[in-house]
């Protein structure tokens, strides 16, 4: 997907500063498309008031429509663009659309985004490793029945993450898509499994999730799968389902999940598709 929809379809509407929370979800959860000079620095506005702000459009498109300078455009996740606040001090997102801008305080997506759960600059650093809390083997195991209703997922990875700086913890989901981002399927696989699979109360830890394109973020997909991190990956060609977890290198746990894979594949209908099967890797 080339065009941040969910933020297009709120300022086409006619949105105003009196929707900046629906306007700044839908800029945390998807981004936006910034001008760069050909020189590679970014393009600037001023604003009436003298206030410098930060313009960012909802497709490359809009982008190209609307700036009439020569400007290359490049998707801006949140975490980018807060790194671009924090290095420039600009206060002010100017999102525009086809039809409508609207002026957004960046300190706010920055509030947004710390009651998800994120850090910025000073605590980006984090630290993966398995996670065995029962939220992130729910998810595992939700993932295995359910990978299959979403075909440009490849694979996803379920860590505990630890904030190097702040310390602060908390799970964390990276999603591969065989697609460009911004990108609304790893979010709806986060929705649909915790409206149908998985319970998070208050007491358990913050679930962020984070979404790659396979072919932008190879370098990162690569490091994930030698982190031996909790894994399921999903073969659209041949159905196949592949759940790598160190929990399985006890013989025990393997017995254990090769006989469930069994049980539910006895229980399946007959014209149902086979179930996926487990598998295990050493660390």
């Amino acid at each position: 997907m080339d065009t941040n929809a969910a933020l297009a379809e709120i300022l086409d509407r006619g949105a105003d500063e009196n929707d900046a929370e629906a306007l700044i979800a839908a800029v945390a959860d998807h981004g936006v498309y910034l001008p760069v000079l050909p020189s590679g620095k970014l393009m600037f506005l001023q604003r009436e008031d003298g206030v410098p702000a930060l313009p960012g459009y909802v497709s490359a498109a809009c982008l190209a429509e609307q700036v009439t300078e020569p400007a290359a455009s490049f998707h801006c996740d949140v975490l980018r663009l807060w790194d671009i606040a924090e290095r420039t001090g600009v206060r002010v997102l100017l999102v525009h659309s086809d039809r409508n801008r609207v002026a957004l305080s960046i300190g706010l997506v920055i509030r947004t985004l710390s009651d998800r759960g994120m850090r910025g600059t000073e605590g980006r650093t984090m630290r993966l490793t398995r996670s065995t809390h029962p939220v992130a083997v729910a998810l595992r195991d939700a993932l295995r029945r359910r990978i299959r209703e979403f075909p440009t997922v490849r694979s996803v990875w379920v860590s505990h993450a630890r904030w190097i700086d702040t310390g602060f913890e908390q799970l964390l989901m990276h999603v591969a898509v065989d697609e460009r981002l911004p990108s609304e399927t790893p979010r709806r696989l986060l929705d649909t499994l915790l409206a149908e699979e998985v319970t998070v109360t208050p007491d358990d830890p913050k679930l962020m999730m984070m979404p790659l394109d396979t072919t932008a973020h190879a370098e990162t997909v690569a490091e994930l799968d030698g982190m031996a991190l909790d894994t399921v990956r999903h073969d659209p060609a041949t159905g196949r389902v592949e759940v790598l977890s160190r929990e399985y290198d006890d013989p025990r746990a393997a017995e254990a999940a090769r006989l469930a894979v069994a049980a539910e594949r006895d229980a399946a209908d007959a014209a149902e598709q086979e179930r996926p099967r487990r598998w295990w890797q050493r660390p």
